[in-house]
């Protein structure tokens, strides 16, 4: 996968059926507060928050839920929580590389759980910069394919300005400029295809083959571990574990 993030596409192919609800729904929560808090509450006039609100209703977050989020940020709703982004940098299982974005409340509490996480599984923090630079910006915006129209999607996606797009069984990877994200997910939308998620991610420069299949799960284990602390939003890294044993490890 030329760039692309390999926990990504895991976690795609994981599916709802794995994932832990409350903390989706937290995580949408905490992203469009900052969205809004930072750009206003008109999503119309704020596209970070149109395309946080969109991933949210993707994930069949409440509107209740999302109209608290957006009050939060705007200041309508007064909460005594002062949300901060953060980001962490480290290593883990096998020297994979991993940069951790994070929206906490209570910083001295998520670098603490962070730490204990990196420490228990064979990984250790890093300074800033220490691995943040072998990873690109990029936007990500992930579609659902239709059968026969591998093509069309194909075209909408890079006449709209898209860099790349890559496609298997069910799905397609699109990858943009980060300031070209909007525009891309409104083009693929207009030529008919659902758009599932769309964000900015980080993504491995050179990935790291994991050929070891003992490996491969300690490395899963420990991408697990730090998705499910509720103060972190999004993890990437640098492994690329093979399909075959993938396979074996589900």
């Amino acid at each position: 996968m030329s760039g692309h993030s390999k926990w990504h596409s895991i976690k795609h192919k994981k599916g709802a059926a794995d994932a832990k609800r409350g903390k989706i729904f937290t995580v949408h929560a905490k992203l469009i507060t900052i969205a809004a808090r930072d750009g206003g509450g008109d999503p119309e006039m704020n596209p970070t928050l149109r395309v946080a609100i969109d991933n949210a209703k993707s994930d069949n977050v409440p509107n209740a839920n999302i109209d608290r989020a957006v009050k939060r940020g705007t200041g309508e709703l007064k909460d005594s929580a002062i949300l901060e982004e953060i980001t962490y940098e480290g290593y883990g299982p096998a020297g994979i590389a991993v940069y951790i974005q994070s929206v906490t409340d209570n910083k001295n509490r998520t670098v603490s759980n962070i730490k204990n996480i990196l420490t228990k599984n064979g990984g250790n923090m890093g300074t800033s910069g220490s691995v943040a630079y072998m990873f690109k910006r990029q936007g990500v915006i992930t579609v659902k394919t239709q059968p026969g129209k591998n093509d069309d999607l194909e075209l909408a996606a890079i006449e709209s300005g898209a860099d790349d797009i890559e496609i298997d069984e069910s799905t397609a990877s699109i990858y943009t400029d980060p300031k070209n994200l909007h525009a891309v997910k409104k083009a693929v939308e207009d030529a008919g295809f659902n758009v599932e998620s769309a964000e900015i991610a980080f993504n491995p420069e050179t990935p790291i083959k994991i050929d070891d299949e003992e490996k491969a799960r300690k490395i899963l284990k420990f991408m697990d571990a730090l998705e499910d602390d509720e103060d972190i939003i999004n993890v990437f890294s640098n492994f690329d574990i093979p399909e075959e044993i993938l396979n074996k490890l589900e």
